[in-house]
Formats: structure tokens, sequence, C-alpha cells
């Protein structure tokens, strides 16, 4: 009865199910995690924004040397996790670079696209930390930083890192970059260099308008609950869909198989009816022969009978 469901288009169809509510329940899962992430990285963030304001420099012991490739281990002064202290409000006072300016391209701020001004602060112990003073549209002039010692307040941040498919830094001291890379920019800077960067909040003195200062981090937990259960239901949603198949499917073979088991009676031969020879129209009648025949008497035009026309001769 259900030798048909083994059948190589069936299989096929098995098999196209299965991935897909495999492929489904794995998108779910990933929701799911990104959820997950999303919530601790909310957490993390609300714990540590909290947390009493600290001097960088007692707050941030490790440092990148550039006198050492930034690509081997020991370059790194790793006293301070970065992860732990990322999210941080400290202030850091010293002193602005501003030969050593750099840009931070392809930005966008309530958009509007821009650039990122990264400005290294020459901390009184000698060390650098790198300032993002914020962001600066596509149609304004970059402004300089402030002279002399300046006071920053701002935000702990960990180095960016380039993802997959991002672009790749060129060779040499740059003036514009995709990402704000600590070890790479450690390599042309004249300093042992922070490894985190601040998020600037405010400055004293003031830097005016620009640049903007960036907004705080977003904390809502977006659509990942929505596109979670949206998975889970298309799964389900497949998983009907071939419970009906297969149920309509089996329906029909029997109906089939029934129909084919059914004896077929012989029609009986039908005989043949002989065709029936039309009669001839009989002469219409005159009125007054119509008459005549009905009294018994031969009308006056109508021809004798031989039998009264021998009668006549005799007499």
């Amino acid at each position: 009865m259900y030798r048909f469901l083994f059948k190589p288009k069936w299989i096929l169809f098995h098999v196209l199910v299965v991935a897909m509510v495999v492929l489904m329940v794995n998108l779910g899962l990933w929701q799911k995690h990104r959820l997950e992430d999303r919530r601790d990285f909310n957490a993390e963030v609300s714990a540590r924004s909290v947390e009493p304001v600290m001097p960088i420099d007692e707050l941030v012991t490790g440092a990148i040397d550039p006198a050492i490739d930034p690509a081997i281990d020991s370059a790194v002064d790793s006293a301070t996790d970065p992860a732990t202290v990322q999210w941080r409000t400290v202030t850091a006072t010293g002193t602005y670079l501003a030969d050593e300016q750099v840009l931070i391209v392809n930005r966008a701020q309530v958009g509007i696209t821009g650039v990122n001004v990264v400005t290294p602060l020459e901390l009184t112990d000698g060390r650098l930390v790198l300032i993002n003073r914020g962001f600066i549209p596509d149609t304004q002039p970059v402004p300089a930083p402030a002279d002399g010692e300046v006071q920053v307040t701002g935000r702990l941040r960990e180095t960016q890192e380039r993802t997959l498919g991002g672009l790749t830094e060129a060779e040499g001291d740059l003036t514009e970059l995709f990402r704000i890379d600590i070890p790479r920019l450690a390599a042309q800077l004249p300093g042992p260099v922070l490894s985190v960067y601040v998020d600037l909040l405010s400055s004293e003195p003031d830097q005016g308008q620009l640049p903007i200062p960036l907004p705080d981090p977003e904390l809502g937990e977006g659509s990942h609950l929505s596109y979670m259960f949206q998975w889970w239901i298309f799964a389900v949603c497949v998983v009907v869909g071939w419970v009906l198949a297969v149920r309509r499917s089996i329906s029909q073979h029997r109906r089939d198989v029934d129909r084919a088991a059914t004896p077929t009676t012989p029609t009986p031969a039908t005989t043949a009816t002989p065709a029936t020879t039309p009669t001839p129209a009989r002469p219409a009648a005159t009125a007054s022969g119509d008459v005549s025949e009905r009294d018994g008497r031969t009308p006056p035009d109508s021809p004798t009978p031989a039998g009264d026309e021998a009668t006549t001769a005799h007499g």
C-alpha cells in the first residue's frame, strides 16, 4: 500500500522536506543565540556604565609598543584585558597630537554619511590613547583639536577588527582608515598606545558643535525573538504540508487500487431493429366523394362500374 512512497521522486521529496526543516530549526536557534548575545551585551553595557568614573591611567595598564611588531603577543602588555573594561566611563588628561590625526571613513549618523575623527592623546605618563572625537558630515570641514592640555571623558572601547568581507587597510602611514584598528595605528604612532580607545562624551575645553559625539549604544533586543518563532513556525508548516501531501497521495493510491481490483461487467449486445417501410400517403378525397361514400351512392362524375354498364346495355 505504501510502497509508492519509496519511489525515487518521493524519496527526493522526503529529503527536501527534512533539509528544509533542519535548516529552519537551525535558523531559529541562530536567532535565539543572537538574542541571548544581545541580552548579555545590554546587561554588560548597563552594568559598566553605572560604575564609578575612573582615570584611564589607573584602570588600563596595557599598551602596544610600536617598537615591537604589533602582530606578536609580546608587543602588548596584557595587564588589563580590554574586554573586562569595555564600556567603562573614564577620564583622560593630556595633549592632542594633531599631526597624527586620522579619519575613519564610510560612517553614518542620523542618516548622514561622513567620517569619524580619531586623534591620539598623549597622557602625562607618555602613553598614547586614541580618542574618537566624533562624527563629521562629508559636507563639513574637519576641525583641528584643541591646543594645550585637555581633559576628556568617554567610554572605553576595544579595537575594531576586520570582519569577513571587510576591506583591507593599505600599507604605510595612513590618514584614512576603514576601522579603528589599534595595532595597525600603533605601528605609525611615536609612542606606546593603550590597547583600548575612547569614544568621547565631553571635553574641557569644549570642542564646539563639531565633531558630534557618538550616540549611546542601542540597548534594544531587536527582532531576534520574532525571527526565532517565525523560522520555527515555518518548519512546522513544512511538516504539516508533508503530512497532508502524503495522506492525499495515499488516499488517491487506495482509490486507484480499488478501481483496478473491481471486475468489469460486460455490456449486452443491442439487437438491431428492422427498418419500417413507410406507408404511401392516401390521396385526399373531395368533399362530394366523401358524402357519396357515406350514402352508398356513386357520384355523378365518377366512372360507372363494369357491372352497371352491362345491365344498362341489356335493358
